[in-house]
């Protein structure tokens, strides 16, 4: 397997041991598709690893049945990795048309469990999915979300998706993924499919 090589080691008086298991905070923003399938990718090396894992959807329905979310609890079930649990709130892109007011307070609220289970430590890799988006709409405090994730405890990765990140956010990342779109399906007039979107 090709290991990576650091273009610059810091003094900061650490070994590579050390650095080499500092906690990352990822980013996956930008117009293009992949910034979920991306982020439950590495769940699936999470879990292979053998640890727990915490997922957040902040955006899609309850009622929707991603594969993602069949595939990683079947394996977080199977007890030959990690767990894997799984949250869902809100009720979609249709919030803006529909009750905006329990959307904002259900935001609210998974952004305070993730908190309550940063102070517990309770998982190893949190996917903060379509995260971004309660961050833009003013429904959590960007600078609330930089302070929390600077300075949990412990070894707990963090990956958040969604477009538009907030510069504070990407500023306090490790790893900053822009997605872009050249092409996509959607320009010729086809929706989303089975296998491919869900």
């Amino acid at each position: 397997m090709p290991q990576g090589k650091p273009e610059v080691v810091p003094d900061d008086g650490l070994t590579t041991r050390q650095r080499r298991t500092q906690p990352i905070t990822a980013v996956h923003t930008g117009p293009g598709k992949g910034k979920s399938t991306a982020a439950f990718g590495l769940a699936l090396r999470a879990w292979n690893q053998g640890w727990p894992i915490g997922v957040f959807q902040f955006v899609k329905s309850a009622k929707w049945k991603v594969g993602e979310e069949n595939a990683l609890k079947v394996l977080g079930a199977s007890g030959e990795g990690g767990s894997v649990t799984w949250h869902k709130m809100g009720e979609g892109w249709s919030w803006v048309q529909r009750d905006l007011e329990s959307s904002e307070e259900a935001a609210k609220e998974g952004w305070e469990q993730v908190k309550r289970d940063l102070a517990a430590e309770t998982y190893r890799l949190y996917v903060l999915d379509e995260f971004t988006y309660p961050m833009k709409w003013g429904w959590v405090d960007v600078a609330e979300v930089v302070e929390v994730l600077r300075n949990r405890p412990g070894n707990q990765h963090v990956v958040i998706t969604g477009r538009d990140a907030a510069e504070a956010l990407l500023d306090v990342a490790d790893l900053v993924t822009e997605m872009t779109k050249v092409k996509h399906p959607m320009d010729a007039g086809r929706k989303g499919q089975r296998g491919i979107e869900w």
